[in-house]
């Protein structure tokens, strides 16, 4: 990730280079361009990567608009891609929908089971149940394994944060499910019996196997996010002492949740010609150097990769083409 001289490289090619990479979260504070990267970084994987697959957990959903195409929460392939595919998950979905994606007919077996409040109470007791619909979807592009790897598009900060967080806790409340149903399974089985049984014939143990099954799925992909070989955390910030606050803070989160970040991607920054007459332009510039200067010597061992404001939204294929040229190529501004 160096160069010949020992600093790091300004560009996001070591990453993309990474070829045991299967997570890619891209996030930072709200406005820094996250989608824009996120769909950037996605178009450049997607040219050395077998399949490619975007989605977004912000509950904003640009990706629609910077494709200027419709996704949802189903994965369908970007138009001008035969490996790129993209989807929008709703993160307002409810509780149950996480169950379902245990398998089918465990929420039904809690209800008929007299587990549903207790079910309910577990579930609202985690932190970012938000968030947890996000991993409820992603488990299943997990399970049909059909993408080499998986870009988040995330939400500000905050929500990220409790999004990583999630996959440990989940676990956790999983396991707890487990043991609480090896106690009272035989009175279980009798109300279970008493009432006809479980949808599609299904018995207890077998219900408790599939929530066994996601507990499983959850640790294997918990441990996946935490080796720095398999997931990494691209940070997005413009240079000005919020965003660049914000970003220590995540940088330092990330770190306590065990999660690899070495790439950081400066937007929004101005090149004024030399003897400009615009006073703002330089008078920006300015500040924007101060807030470079500093993350310069911060991330130091961080692939910082820098990128310019352009006179025009990035939207569409073709733009998004263009910009993704610079996460490779560093950005040489004119004279």
């Amino acid at each position: 990730m160096a160069d010949e001289d020992g600093a790091m490289e300004p560009t996001l090619q070591p990453l993309i280079d990474q070829k045991t990479l299967r997570w890619i979260f891209v996030g930072g504070k709200g406005g820094v361009g996250k989608t824009t990267t996120s769909c950037a970084l996605a178009i450049q994987m997607a040219k050395n990567r077998r399949s490619v697959l975007l989605i977004s957990t912000d509950p904003a959903h640009n990706l629609s608009d910077a494709f200027n195409q419709k996704f949802g929460k189903d994965a369908r392939l970007i138009n001008g891609f035969d490996n790129l595919s993209a989807m929008e998950i709703d993160p307002n979905g409810s509780i149950q929908d996480l169950l379902v994606a245990g398998g089918e007919g465990v929420n039904e077996a809690m209800e008929m089971g007299g587990m549903g409040n207790m079910m309910q109470d577990l579930a609202f007791s985690i932190p970012g149940v938000d968030e947890a619909m996000s991993f409820a979807e992603v488990l299943k592009q997990v399970k049909s394994l059909s993408y080499e790897v998986i870009i988040f598009d995330t939400a500000p900060t905050g929500h990220t944060l409790r999004f990583l967080q999630f996959p440990t806790v989940m676990e956790k409340a999983l396991a707890k499910l487990s043991q609480l149903s090896t106690q009272f399974g035989p009175m279980l089985n009798s109300v279970i019996g008493a009432r006809g049984g479980l949808p599609g014939g299904a018995n207890l143990d077998e219900m408790l196997q599939k929530m066994e099954s996601l507990r499983e799925t959850i640790s294997e992909v918990n441990t996946q996010f935490k080796d720095a070989d398999m997931t990494t955390f691209v940070c997005v910030c413009i240079p000005e002492f919020l965003s660049l606050y914000e970003t220590e803070r995540l940088i330092q989160e990330l770190s306590g949740y065990e999660i690899d970040t070495h790439a950081i991607v400066v937007n929004q920054l101005l090149f004024p010609k030399k003897d400009s007459p615009c006073d703002q332009c330089n008078a920006r510039r300015r500040m924007q150097k101060k807030y470079l200067e500093q993350i310069d010597e911060l991330y130091d061992e961080f692939n910082v990769v820098k990128m310019p404001l352009l006179v025009e939204e990035v939207r569409g294929k073709e733009k998004l083409e263009k910009f993704s040229e610079m996460l490779v190529k560093p950005y040489q501004p004119p004279e």
